[in-house]
C-alpha cells in the first residue's frame, strides 16, 4: 500500500508516510566508522592482488580466493554469530567483533603461508559478519521507523567510504611499503575502535532477556524475506564479480597505468558512497522503485563496461557510475529484510549480510573462472552483467507483492 508505514522491530523506512528527522544520532556515525574498517578489509585485497600473488608465489586468480573465502566467512559468520550472541548486549558483541577483527589482521600481516592467510581472512570475516548484522539492528532501533533506511544508508556509507579512502590508500601503501602494511594499520584501527563503541553505543542488555533462537528462526517462514535476500545476493554479486578483478581489466584491456588504478578505485568508491547515502534517502520514501532502478542501471553499466573496456576514458566513467548505481540499493534491501523478518530483526539483518556475501563469493568465484577462460579480462564483467540482471526478478516480485497487499 502506497501510503502505509513500513514498520517492524528495529525500524524501517516509510513509503509516503512519516517524515524522517533532520539529524541522526551520533552513534550512527560511530557505527559508520566501524563499517568503514570492515569495508576496507573486505575490498582492499582487490587493489593488492598482484603484490600478494607475487610475494606468496600464487597466481592472481588464486590470490583472489582471499576475497572469496572472506565472503564465505561472512555468509557463515553473520547468522551464526547473530544467534550465538543473542543474549549478549549488542554493545558487547560489537566490541568482541572488533577485537577478533584486529587479531585476524595481525595474523595476516605476520603470515607467510597462503593457507594461513586464508584461515585468518575467514576468522576476520566471522567477526565482520557479526559486526555488520548487529550494527544494522542498532542503527535501525536508534533511528526509529521513519529514518531507518537513511540510518542504514549512513552506516553503509562507512563501508562505501572505504572504497574512496581505505582501498585506494591501501593500494598506494601496498605499492610503497609492501602489501602487509595496510593489514597492520587495520589491526591498530580496529583495536582503537573498541573504545568508541564502548563509549557511544547504548547498553541494551534488557532487550535480550526474552530472546530465543526459536523466535528468531520463525522469520524464515517469510517468503518476502527470501525475495529480499535473493536481491541482496544478486545485486552485490553482479557488481563485485566485476570489481574484484577490475585491476587486470584496467591495465591489460583499457591500457591504464598500474599507478593510476587506485584513482579509478577511488572513483568507484566516491560513486558507491554517494549511492549509499542517496539510496538510503530515497529508500525511506520509495523502497521498491529504488531497488528496481538500481538493478536495471547496474545491468546496463556492466554491459557497457564489457563493450567499451578497450577505451580508457569511458571505462573510468562507467566504473564510477557502477559504484553509484550498483550498490545504492543495499541499505534499502537491508531495511526490507529487517521488516520482513518480523519479530527477528537481528536474524533478518544477519541474513542480509550473508546474502550480500553469498553473492560476492559466488560472483568472485565465477569471475575468477571467467578470467582464465577465452573471455580473458572482460570475463568478470560479463559474469557481473548476467548476475545483476537477475536482480530484477526478486525486486519486481517484491513490488508486485507490495501493491497486492
Amino acid at each position: 500500500m502506497r501510503g502505509a508505514v513500513l514498520h517492524a522491530p528495529g525500524g524501517v523506512g516509510v513509503e509516503g508516510g512519516e517524515r524522517s528527522p533532520t539529524r541522526l544520532p551520533f552513534v550512527i556515525h560511530v557505527l559508520a566508522l566501524g563499517t568503514f574498517l570492515m569495508g576496507t578489509t573486505e575490498f582492499v585485497v582487490a587493489g593488492l592482488l598482484p603484490e600478494i600473488a607475487g610475494d606468496l608465489q600464487v597466481s592472481v586468480g588464486q590470490a583472489g580466493l582471499l576475497i572469496t573465502v572472506f565472503a564465505v566467512g561472512m555468509i557463515v559468520g553473520a547468522p551464526l554469530m547473530a544467534l550465538l550472541t543473542l543474549r549478549l548486549p549488542r554493545r558487547v558483541t560489537l566490541m568482541l567483533a572488533l577485537g577478533v577483527f584486529a587479531a585476524g589482521h595481525v595474523i595476516v600481516a605476520l603470515g607467510s603461508s597462503f593457507v594461513l592467510l586464508l584461515a585468518a581472512r575467514f576468522l576476520t570475516a566471522l567477526a565482520t559478519g557479526a559486526f555488520w548484522s548487529v550494527a544494522s539492528v542498532v542503527a535501525t532501533r536508534v533511528a526509529g521507523p521513519a529514518a531507518s533506511a537513511r540510518a542504514l544508508g549512513l552506516v553503509g556509507a562507512g563501508g562505501m567510504l572505504a572504497n574512496v579512502v581505505g582501498v585506494p590508500l591501501g593500494a598506494f601503501a601496498g605499492q610503497l611499503m609492501g602489501w602487509r602494511g595496510p593489514f597492520w594499520a587495520l589491526a591498530a584501527l580496529g583495536a582503537a575502535a573498541v573504545g568508541l563503541i564502548a563509549r557511544y553505543v547504548p547498553h541494551d542488555g534488557a532487550d535480550h532477556q526474552a530472546v530465543s533462537i526459536r523466535s528468531e528462526l520463525s522469520a524464515l517462514r517469510s517468503g518476502r524475506l527470501w525475495l529480499a535476500l535473493a536481491a541482496c545476493a544478486t545485486t552485490t554479486g553482479g557488481v563485485l564479480s566485476a570489481y574484484s578483478y577490475i585491476s587486470p581489466l584496467l591495465t591489460d584491456r583499457a591500457g591504464i597505468a598500474a599507478g593510476l588504478v587506485p584513482l579509478v578505485l577511488a572513483g568507484f568508491g566516491v560513486g558507491a558512497l554517494a549511492g549509499s547515502v542517496l539510496g538510503g534517502r530515497l529508500g525511506d520514501a520509495r523502497p521498491h522503485a529504488t531497488t528496481i532502478v538500481a538493478a536495471a542501471a547496474a545491468t546496463v553499466l556492466l554491459l557497457a563496461i564489457c563493450l567499451l573496456s578497450g577505451h580508457a576514458a569511458p571505462t573510468v566513467a562507467l566504473v564510477a557510475l557502477l559504484g553509484l548505481f550498483g550498490l545504492g540499493a543495499n541499505p534499502v534491501l537491508i531495511s526490507l529484510a529487517v521488516r520482513f523478518a518480523g519479530q527477528a530483526p537481528t536474524l533478518g539483518s544477519s541474513l542480509s549480510v550473508s546474502a550480500f556475501n553469498f553473492g560476492t563469493a559466488a560472483g568472485s568465484w565465477m569471475a575468477g573462472l571467467a578470467l582464465g577462460s577465452a573471455l580473458g579480462v572482460t570475463g568478470p564483467a560479463v559474469v557481473g552483467t548476467v548476475i545483476a540482471a537477475l536482480t530484477l526478478v526478486p525486486t519486481i516480485a517484491l513490488t508486485w507483492a507490495n501493491s497486492a497487499s
